[in-house]
């Protein structure tokens, strides 16, 4: 496997809801785990993610965590599979923070369409999954 350069580490509240969420909703594969502290390096079509289980550790954090974490912030993930993803949420009666629209980003004249759609973790992590069309 090869790393990216940039890899987000999400602390989060619940580390086997956040670890099931992650790979069993959303299909995010568990490249490795680490026990102490409860620890995992995920990957989904080429997006990289680590979760961790909060900690008092204050020498990682710059400031007492809060529901929801990652105000502020969204991850974008590619995907070619967002109405799979749609449909495990469903299945697993999980609630998006916002539903299907249609995005155009433009590249100097080039337009780039895209479907995505907006879903908190069970920590408070915003993701935008993002779908070419």
């Amino acid at each position: 496997m090869e790393f990216n350069s940039l890899k987000p580490e999400l602390y989060v509240i619940d580390f086997e809801k956040s670890l099931i969420f992650y790979r069993d909703i959303l299909g995010f594969k568990v490249e490795y785990t680490r026990e102490n502290p409860k620890f995992a390096f995920l990957s989904y079509q080429g997006s990289q993610l680590m979760i961790q289980e909060e900690d008092d550790d204050e020498e990682w954090h710059n400031g007492k965590p809060e529901y929801p974490y990652g105000r502020g912030l969204n991850l974008e993930i590619e995907t070619d599979e967002l109405d799979q993803i749609l449909k495990k949420l469903e299945e697993n009666n999980y609630p998006l923070k916002r539903g299907i629209r249609e995005s155009t980003y433009m590249e100097n004249d080039i337009p780039h369409k895209h479907r995505e759609i907006l879903v908190m973790d069970p920590s408070g992590y915003l993701l935008r999954f993002s779908e070419s069309i």
